[in-house]
């Protein structure tokens, strides 16, 4: 579990990042370290991307129910004038801003800031997803969450695709994905790629 560090000397301002698959606990525990904060009278605000609207408009929401309020934002930009005035700022589906997150998330930090993103890692097709290489790389803490493998009951890494399409970036839940170890998401994809080749 992660605790939040309490160096002797230890300068504010830092990148946490916390990052796997589809129903891995990220968001969870992204809202469990804000509200930690807020018990410590730390002023917090959220963050979402607007088009991230599965279960709530102003509400970040896990899995399991577990929720948040946040404020809605169309480009990494827009938290620079949102987070003015707070000292915890969350991010919650990191993976759908765009590129300028890295440069916005360090100027945050550097103003003291402490920022806490979650996302996911790998795109439906195993392959980085969009900003969080670069935000893993920038950031003091790093936590890699896994599920389980919804076919063999393994460690899951991998957001296996339940419907045909081939977008990227495709919001949905249990009805379009399934968490997946690396055996059985490889398997999935060869059969797959048979059925659609047959």
């Amino acid at each position: 579990m992660f605790l939040e560090p309490q160096f002797h000397h230890q300068r504010r301002g830092w990148l946490e990042a916390i990052v796997g698959s589809m129903f891995s606990g990220k968001t969870e525990e992204l809202i469990r370290r804000l509200k930690r904060s807020e018990i410590a009278n730390q002023k917090v605000v959220v963050f979402k991307m607007a088009l991230d609207d599965r279960y709530s408009e102003e509400l970040v929401v896990s899995h399991n129910r577990t929720t948040i309020l946040s404020q809605k934002v169309h480009q990494s930009s827009d938290i620079l004038d949102g987070a003015a005035g707070y000292e915890v700022i969350g991010i919650d589906e990191v993976q759908f801003f765009d590129d300028q997150i890295i440069d916005v998330t360090q100027e945050l930090a550097r103003k003291g800031k402490r920022v806490i993103m979650a996302g996911l890692d790998m795109d439906f097709s195993g392959k980085p997803f969009g900003p969080v290489p670069g935000l893993m790389a920038v950031s003091e803490y790093v936590t890699k969450l896994h599920a389980i493998c919804q076919q063999c009951g393994s460690l899951a890494t991998h957001s296996y695709r339940l419907i045909p399409s081939r977008d990227q970036i495709l919001v949905g839940a249990q009805e379009q994905y399934e968490a997946r170890c690396r055996v059985c998401f490889d398997m999935g994809n060869i059969l797959d790629f048979k059925s659609v080749n047959n």
